[in-house]
């Protein structure tokens, strides 16, 4: 009732590839790492910037 063993793990990865197929698990782990670096630059650039800005009363006349 422990963690799983290697055994364990090599199971559930071939499952996973028998159901998704070898190519679409290549597509999805290509667009995560992308959006992984995308989010990474964004930060990156986003850096240091300051956004100002001012609060006004809103109210219903």
């Amino acid at each position: 009732m422990g963690s799983f063993s290697l055994w364990h793990w090599l199971i559930v990865l071939l499952i996973v590839v028998l159901v998704f197929g070898t190519k679409k698990l290549r597509n999805i782990g290509g667009d995560i790492g992308g959006a992984v670096k995308e989010f990474k630059k964004a930060m990156k650039d986003d850096e240091g910037n300051v956004i100002e800005g001012e609060v006004t009363d809103k109210t219903k006349q």
